[in-house]
C-alpha cells in the first residue's frame, strides 16, 4: 500500500517536534502540570485497573516479544514476518467489551516494541502495519475509536529502544545482529519524536504514553525534556510514565513498577516510591507477548490478590494479555478476566476510587480508604487479625453486610475476630470505623 506526500509529512512532524522544545536535559526541569493533567492524575488513581496488550508481528512466531533478540534473528529474516501478519480476527469492540466486563478502566497497547515495527500508520517510516502487512489497516486507530465508544481511556506503550532503526547508535546491550557500526543518535531521536507526534495528533484524546527501553542506555542523552514537552504540548492531559526502573524524571506524571508492588519489583534500582500516581504491571501467565508454549496462567486468586494488594499500596494494576497473531485473545486469559470482573461487580466499591489505607500492609492483607470509609482486605484464612496502632482507636468493625465483628484492644493493637463463614472465597472485606 503506497504512501503519499511522505516528504511533506516527514517535514511537518520534524518541525512540530522541534517547535515543542529544544532542550537536551534528562527530564523537563521547568514542567508544571496543566490543570487537565492534574485532573487526569486523579482519574488515573481512581481507575485502579487497566489492560496491558503486547501485540506485534512477533506474535506470529509464538515465542514472546523478545524473540528477535533471544534467537538472534537477522533483520532481513525478521522483515519476512510483516508480509505474513494478517489479523483478520481482530475486533477492537470485542477487546473493549472484554476489558470493560473485567472491570478495567483503560487500555495500554504497544504502538512500537523493541523490534521497531509500528502497529500504526506512520508517515515517517514504511516499517508499519499499514504498508508492510496484507492486513493494511491501522489497528491503533481502530482501537482508539472502540475505546471512545466503550468509555475506556487509551495509552500507548512506546519503545525508546529500537533494534531495527539504523540510527539507533551507539547500541546498548541487547540485539545487534548485523547492524551498522555507525548511526546518527540525534536523527534517531528526531525520528522517535516524529512518531510520537503522529500518535499525539492522529488518535484522539490519549490517556498517556508508557515508555520502555531507556534502561538499555541509561547514560545516553535521551532528550527527555524535549520529548516530554512535545507530548504535554500536544496532549496536555496525557500522563507520561517510563519503565526505566529509577526515580521519576521531571516531566513524568506517574511512576511504574514491573512485576512487583511499588518498591518491591525485581528491576528496581533504588527508585523508591514517589508522590506521583503509581502503577504496577504483571502478566496473566509468564509471557508479555504471545507464547504458544505458555499454558500456565496465574489463578484467579493470585490475580485478584495482586489487584487488591496494589490498591492497598496506593497503586493501579495493569494486567497483560498477549493476543494471538490473528488478533484474538487466548481463552485462558479471557476466563481470568471474566472472573475478576465478576468479583469487582460485587466488591469494586472497596477498590475503585480508593487510596492506600491507614493500616500498612500486614501478613493478613491490606487496607484501603475512600472518603471516611476504611476497608480491611483479609486475604487469608486468619481466625483473628491484629490492627497496629495508628493513633486513632478502632470504634467498630463489620462485614459489608453490616454483620458486626468482635473487637479487643491489646498491647499489640486491636484484635478483630473473623467470622467462621466467609462471604467470599478470595477476600474477606471488613469495614472499620475509627475514632
Amino acid at each position: 500500500m503506497a504512501k503519499h506526500n511522505r516528504t511533506v509529512a516527514v517535514a511537518f512532524c520534524l518541525l512540530l517536534a522541534a517547535a515543542c522544545g529544544r532542550a537536551a536535559e534528562q527530564g523537563d526541569l521547568g514542567y508544571t502540570p496543566a490543570p487537565e493533567n492534574l485532573e487526569a492524575r486523579q482519574w488515573f488513581q481512581d481507575a485502579k485497573f487497566g489492560l496491558f496488550i503486547h501485540w506485534g508481528v512477533y506474535s506470529l512466531l509464538g515465542r514472546g516479544e523478545w524473540v528477535m533478540h533471544v534467537e538472534d534473528i537477522p533483520i532481513a529474516e525478521y522483515e519476512k514476518l510483516p508480509p505474513q501478519f494478517d489479523p483478520t480476527g481482530f475486533d477492537p469492540d470485542e477487546w473493549c467489551r472484554m476489558a470493560a466486563d473485567a472491570g478495567m478502566r483503560y487500555i495500554t497497547i504497544t504502538s512500537k516494541h523493541h523490534d521497531g515495527f509500528a502497529m500504526f500508520d506512520s508517515k515517517v517510516s514504511d516499517y508499519d502495519i499499514v504498508e508492510r502487512t496484507p492486513y493494511g489497516r491501522d489497528v491503533l486507530k481502530m482501537l482508539a475509536g472502540a475505546c471512545e465508544r466503550h468509555g475506556l481511556k487509551l495509552f500507548f506503550y512506546h519503545s525508546q529502544l529500537d533494534w531495527h532503526h539504523p540510527d539507533y547508535y551507539p547500541r546498548g546491550g541487547s540485539y545487534s545482529h548485523g547492524r551498522p557500526e555507525s548511526g546518527d543518535w540525534q536523527r534517531y531521536l528526531d525520528y522517535m519524536d516524529s512518531q510520537l507526534t503522529e500518535l499525539c495528533t492522529g488518535y484522539g484524546k490519549l490517556g498517556g504514553i508508557w515508555f520502555d527501553g531507556m534502561w538499555e542506555k541509561p547514560e545516553a542523552d535521551w532528550r527527555l525534556g524535549r520529548t516530554y514537552r512535545l507530548i504535554h504540548r500536544l496532549q496536555p492531559q496525557a500522563l507520561i510514565g517510563s519503565n526505566h526502573h529509577v526515580a521519576p524524571f521531571p516531566g513524568e506524571d506517574f511512576q511504574m513498577f514491573e512485576k512487583g508492588l511499588p518498591g518491591r519489583d525485581p528491576f528496581n534500582k533504588g527508585a523508591g516510591i514517589s508522590a506521583l500516581p503509581l502503577e504496577t504491571c504483571e502478566t496473566i501467565n509468564h509471557s508479555w507477548g504471545y507464547d504458544r508454549q505458555d499454558h500456565w496462567p496465574k489463578s484467579t486468586r493470585e490475580l485478584l490478590h495482586y489487584l487488591i494488594r496494589a490498591a492497598g499500596n496506593n497503586a493501579n494494576f495493569l494486567l497483560n494479555v498477549g493476543p494471538k497473531p490473528d488478533g484474538t485473545i487466548q481463552q485462558d486469559h479471557r476466563k481470568r478476566l471474566e472472573a475478576m470482573g465478576q468479583w469487582l461487580r460485587k466488591y469494586g466499591d472497596t477498590v475503585y476510587g480508593t487510596r492506600g489505607g491507614p493500616f500498612a500492609e500486614q501478613s493478613w492483607g491490606v487496607s484501603t480508604v475512600k472518603g471516611g470509609r476504611v476497608f480491611l482486605h483479609v486475604l487469608g484464612p486468619d481466625a483473628v487479625i491484629t490492627l497496629p496502632e495508628i493513633g486513632r482507636p478502632v470504634r467498630s468493625a463489620a462485614l459489608l453486610d453490616k454483620t458486626p465483628l468482635e473487637l479487643r484492644a491489646t498491647p499489640l493493637g486491636t484484635v478483630v475476630k473473623m467470622p467462621e463463614n466467609r462471604p467470599d472465597e478470595y477476600d474477606t472485606i471488613v469495614e472499620v470505623e475509627l475514632e
